[in-house]
């Protein structure tokens, strides 16, 4: 590991290659870490995506997860997700120097004209000694992007902008302490109000893979906790807290 340093208020420890940056900041947590570390590294031997989906993970992109020990209690964990989406989505603006570049898919995918540019993964654990550790995974493609069967995906450079993964990280860091203040500190209403300005999809019909089924019907929008609300052909309405969404 590199020396560890701050960047906005939060440590750092830095790594040329690690299995996954969550599963390094998990390890931290069991370890004895007492959070708001940040995990970085140049390129991950067995990144993770959403339901254990191998997320190809070379130099040339940004790979970072932030650890929080016991940042909420259980029930607002949920919002977390959203809080994360909201903050890269706003990091990819100061990194690029644009105005709401990015669009939002729910529940944390980023959008660059309907292709995904990053994955962010959310893992728990609960410790020995009763405190919970959240690791926040973030990806983004800088310069490169992995080919999706379900997806179409971009990359920064692809899309005609030069960031670095040292002042990716920079802006990131910023934008991700800034809105865990706002999330700590605010109702959650604001953080929602933003996140549903972002996004895609709302008013459209969309279909929702779960873990053993498959849903169709319209994407209403996010009920006060950021669940997806989905109305089926028959006019009964659907709260969903996970799942895939396809257009």
């Amino acid at each position: 590991m590199h020396p560890v340093r701050n960047v906005a208020g939060y440590r750092v420890g830095g790594f040329e290659t690690v299995s996954s940056t969550n599963a390094v900041a998990l390890d931290f947590a069991r370890k004895g870490d007492p959070g708001n570390l940040w995990i970085v590294g140049q390129r991950q031997t067995g990144g993770r995506g959403r339901r254990g989906r191998p997320w190809v993970s070379e130099p040339g992109n940004l790979y970072a997860s932030l650890l929080l020990i016991d940042p909420a209690d259980p029930v607002r964990l949920a919002q977390l997700p959203l809080v994360a989406a909201l903050a890269l989505a706003d990091a990819v603006d100061r990194m690029c120097g644009t105005h709401r570049l990015v669009r939002l898919k729910w529940p944390n995918d980023l959008l660059v004209d309907g292709a995904k540019i990053s994955g962010i993964l959310l893992e728990a654990a609960v410790l020995a000694d009763g405190r919970r550790a959240v690791a926040c995974g973030f990806g983004l493609n800088l310069s490169h992007h992995p080919e999706l069967p379900d997806y179409a995906a971009a990359d920064l450079a692809g899309l005609g902008y030069r960031v670095t993964a040292e002042s990716g990280f920079a802006a990131l860091a910023e934008s991700v302490s800034l809105q865990l203040d706002r999330w700590r500190n605010e109702p959650f209403s604001g953080i929602l109000a933003d996140w549903i300005s972002r996004a895609t999809g709302i008013g459209n019909p969309i279909r929702v893979r779960l873990s053993q089924d498959e849903l169709h019907g319209t994407f209403v929008g996010l009920d006060e906790e950021g669940r997806l609300l989905l109305r089926g052909e028959d006019g009964s309405m659907t709260t969903i807290s996970a799942g895939d969404v396809f257009f």
